[in-house]
């Protein structure tokens, strides 16, 4: 430890790991001082970054070698090829070449790097640490850093850092932390008594510490022992500011009004003349007190007769207070009644809408029964017409003719069911690949009406009353699912709103799935116009719904009533993108 005092006396104490010889030495025989304006510059300039006993973050320079001032010139073999100064890190090539690390790093950031001394190529998992080099390079004998502030000192390249951290010479901030200035260690006492703005100080008045700079605007606003002068300009033209406000109230010349003022007397005046008014004008202080006295029992009295008053009234007030309360009640039970029949009209809709699916799912198969039912009859007439010719061929011809025809027929037969099947073969194959191009596996299906105008008419005239959307998927083996909309809407929606629905329907993997379906649902009418304002809408499904259990039909009932006001937007989303895959 160092020491030093501070201006108030105090002795400061400056750690230092160990004491350098320099610091045992008799003054008398210390290297002389040199003054800050006639040092030499520091090669190794001071760095803000250093560590709690002073030495720089870095020991090692940033880029290329060591710069320090050797005792004995180095060998050639300690230096760097590229920089030429002492190694620093040492790596040596597999052409034997030394380099730093730093410059080595440069070298090999090119494309194709050779070796600048014989131009051989190096190649970065062929260079290694020479270790040998590197310690005889931190036994190599150096002077200290801060030669150039009179430090004498020499040592190993690797005592450096231990060195500084003692060095008297070294540069090093201020202790106190809030000063800028930098200085050699041995001049932190005296900085500390005596230069530094920031040092600890004693205010001689009150005796409370503080930094320097802080001390005269202590003593110009807070110090209480501070002398200040009485701002009435009395008698006492010195005492501390503690006491000051006290000396307000007994100041001969402070200008104070007549504790009688909230009684009506008006009187201001100085301190020492108040005594004087209160002994000749008593007895009209006495007089203005009774006044207000008299004027407090009027007062008072006047409040009991309105209090009676109130008290007369609160029991009407209070009949009519049970009254509102019976009416309130009354309302909240209609109210309830109210919300039960708004829940079984819901239900009566929901069940309404099911057998309406229902019914066009008959319909539709009706209709696919009656194409059928067409497609047979043409064909019929047909092998009707053939039979009619082959039969008028055959009349001028033998039996043999007619055994012919037989087997014509026969075979005419055979091929049209074989025609039957393949055509119905080859449109359930055309169906798959529609479905196939057009299926989403992700999740989310992206639907886009065409032909809105028309299709919105047929809504209206009740031709086709809703349309299916194209199966999507929430994998390639996941639920499989469509959208069905009203777009002349449906239940108290109809001519009024678009009614949009969420279907599950029955697919191959369903076996493997987890029933009821219970994952979130988001129903999304989409602005196509430059604002973007989209409609949304998401639930969660019932799982006790039939809606959602696993199908046993082609699909399951819609469900997610859902509406929109009737706005040209012709493009809807129903996203379940968050569903997993199985």
């Amino acid at each position: 430890m160092s020491a030093g005092r501070s201006a108030d006396g105090r002795e400061v104490q400056i750690p230092l790991q160990q004491v350098a010889p320099s610091l045992t030495t008799p003054l008398s025989v210390a290297p002389p001082i040199i003054p800050p304006s006639h040092r030499q510059v520091n090669p190794w300039p001071p760095n803000d970054s250093t560590t709690s006993q002073g030495v720089p973050a870095g020991f090692l320079p940033l880029h290329g070698g060591f710069r320090d001032h050797f005792v004995l010139t180095p060998e050639a073999k300690y230096c760097c090829e590229t920089c030429r100064l002492v190694l620093c890190q040492a790596r040596q090539t597999e052409c034997g070449h030394r380099f730093c690390q730093s410059c080595i790093n440069d070298i090999l950031s090119h494309p194709n790097p050779v070796c600048p001394a014989d131009m051989e190529p190096l190649f970065k998992d062929k260079i290694f640490r020479d270790v040998c080099c590197h310690r005889e390079i931190m036994a190599l004998k150096v002077y200290c850093r801060s030669e150039a502030n009179g430090c004498q000192e020499q040592m190993s390249l690797q005592q450096i850092p231990d060195h500084l951290n003692v060095c008297p010479f070294f540069e090093v901030p201020c202790p106190l932390g809030k000063c800028k200035e930098r200085m050699m260690r041995k001049e932190i006492p005296d900085h500390l008594s005596w230069k530094c703005k920031h040092r600890e100080s004693s205010c001689e008045f009150c005796m409370t510490k503080m930094p320097l700079t802080d001390l005269q605007k202590h003593k110009e606003t807070v110090c209480p022992a501070f002398p200040v002068s009485c701002p009435n300009h009395c008698s006492f033209s010195s005492l501390p500011r503690s006491e000051l406000s006290s000396h307000q109230n007994d100041c001969p010349k402070a200008q104070v009004s007549c504790q009688f003022h909230r009684y009506g007397c008006t009187f201001k005046g100085l301190n020492q003349d108040m005594r004087q008014h209160e002994s000749t004008l008593a007895a009209e202080h006495l007089r203005m007190m009774a006044n207000r006295n008299s004027s407090l029992e009027n007062k008072v009295e006047d409040i009991k007769g309105e209090l009676l008053e109130r008290y007369k009234v609160l029991p009407a007030l209070s009949s009519r207070l049970s009254e509102l309360e019976n009416q309130s009640d009354e309302l909240r039970e209609k109210n309830r009644q109210m919300e039960q029949k708004l829940a079984t009209m819901q239900k009566l809709m929901s069940s309404h809408s099911e057998k309406l699916l229902e019914v066009e799912l008959e319909l539709r198969s009706l209709r696919v029964l009656r194409d059928e039912v067409e497609n047979l009859r043409g064909t019929l007439e047909n092998v009707r017409t053939r039979l009619n010719t082959l039969e008028q061929g055959g009349r001028s011809g033998t039996g043999s003719t007619t055994h012919t025809l037989a087997s014509l027929e026969n075979q005419l037969k055979r091929h049209d069911e074989m025609l039957s099947v393949h055509e119905i073969r080859l449109a359930d194959m055309d169906l798959r690949f529609q479905v196939l191009e057009t299926a989403s596996y992700n999740g989310t299906l992206i639907w886009k009406i065409r032909d809105y105008k028309r299709r919105k008419q047929e809504a209206v005239g009740a031709k086709t009353l809703s349309l299916y959307s194209q199966p999507f998927y929430t994998g390639y083996f996941g639920y499989k699912m469509c959208a069905r909309v009203y777009l002349n809407g449906d239940g108290m929606g109809k001519g009024t709103h678009l009614s949009l629905f969420f279907v599950v329907m029955r697919g191959e993997y369903d076996a493997l799935l987890p029933w009821p379906f219970k994952q979130k649902v988001t129903l999304m009418l989409m602005d196509q116009g430059p604002s973007r304002k989209h409609l949304g809408d998401a639930f969660k499904p019932d799982p006790n719904s039939s809606s959602f259990r696993r199908p046993a039909a082609e699909m399951n009932i819609a469900s997610g009533y859902w509406q929109l006001h009737q706005r040209r937007h012709h493009l809807h989303q129903v996203d379940t993108s968050d569903l997993p895959d199985p």
